[in-house]
Parts: structure tokens; C-alpha cells; sequence
């Protein structure tokens, strides 16, 4: 779990002081991951480490694009993180839909989205976690998603669009994890 430990500890740095809120969401994806990380194999620490670093974009030193995904994944291509991982990042929880949005999608497509049941699991981690780091359905965080940001946000537009995306995601991991004994969310 070196790869974990790792990412926490870069986490931790970027995300605990400046977003508390952000660091609890953080840490509540990883423990969603680390229930998917047995479908993984020797893939279990990448899917766990990725849900540590899926939101290092949001920190106010390195974001600058104001795209959490892409920001993110150039600081851990910066650091020299493993590319699956830094890729990983980038593509979490449907960005290419938001990225197109916000008219980013050249620089998104630098980093390849690798569409694995692994990535699912990513997405329903994100997906089923609230922004204080408990356990939600994906309905109830779209929904809060929604209220957050307001009805004419282009946050609340992308999640209106991705919804079809990131509900497969959610509704394949959860059939994965049962088919192994391992529950839903």
C-alpha cells in the first residue's frame, strides 16, 4: 500500500488546510474505493490511491485552470505520479462531458481515459459519496450536486448531461460487487 500511502500523504498537504470539507469528501471516496478494491487484484491500491488524489485539483495553489480533473492531473504528471493514476484523475466522474463545457477538451484529451470497470469503480466511489464524506446514493448526490451549484451553473448543466454516464458507472460497480459477495453502496 506504498502507492496509498503516498497519495495520502499528497493529499492531506494539498486539501486538509485550505478545504476541510473537500479532505472529509476525500476521504470518504477512498473508503468507498477501498470496498471496490478486491475486483481489482494488484489493481486494489490504484483504484484506492485514485479516490485519495480525484479532487487534489481544487487546492488554490495548483488550481489553474479552475477544472479540478485537468488541474489535478497536470500537478500529479508534475510530481511525476504513475500515468494511470495521473490519467485516472483526469477522467474521473465523466469529465470529458464538463471539459467540453468549458471548452477544455484539448487539454482533457492529453490524458487517456482508459473506460475499465476500474474507472467505473472510481466514478461510483465520487458518485456515492457526499461532500462530508458519508455514504449517499447516486440520486441524492446528483441532487445535492444540483443545489449546490444552482440550476444554471455549468456544474449543474455537466451533471444533467453526464447523468446517463455516471449511473452506468454506479449501477455496473454495484453488479460487479455483488457478483463477488461484496455488496452495493
Amino acid at each position: 500500500m506504498e502507492l496509498v500511502a503516498w497519495a495520502y500523504k499528497v493529499a492531506q498537504g494539498l486539501l486538509q488546510a485550505p478545504l476541510p470539507r473537500r479532505w472529509a469528501h476525500v476521504q470518504g471516496v477512498a473508503e468507498q474505493a477501498r470496498r471496490s478494491a478486491a475486483l481489482f487484484g494488484d489493481d486494489g491500491e490504484l483504484v484506492v490511491a485514485a479516490a485519495v488524489l480525484h479532487d487534489v485539483g481544487y487546492a488554490p495553489n495548483i488550481a489553474e485552470t479552475r477544472f479540478h480533473p485537468l488541474d489535478g492531473a497536470r500537478y500529479l504528471r508534475a510530481i511525476n505520479a504513475p500515468d494511470r493514476l495521473v490519467h485516472l484523475v483526469a477522467h474521473h466522474s465523466c469529465a470529458v462531458l464538463e471539459a467540453e463545457l468549458r471548452g477544455l477538451s484539448a487539454e482533457l484529451a492529453k490524458f487517456e481515459d482508459e473506460k475499465t470497470p476500474l474507472r467505473d469503480a472510481l466514478w461510483w466511489a465520487d458518485m456515492t459519496t457526499t461532500p462530508d464524506g458519508t455514504r449517499t446514493t447516486i440520486t441524492d448526490r446528483v441532487a445535492e450536486i444540483q443545489q449546490r451549484y444552482g440550476p444554471e451553473d455549468l456544474v449543474s448543466c455537466f451533471i444533467r448531461w453526464a447523468w446517463p454516464e455516471l449511473l452506468g458507472a454506479v449501477e455496473r460497480t454495484n453488479e460487479r460487487l455483488k457478483a463477488a459477495g461484496l455488496g452495493q453502496s
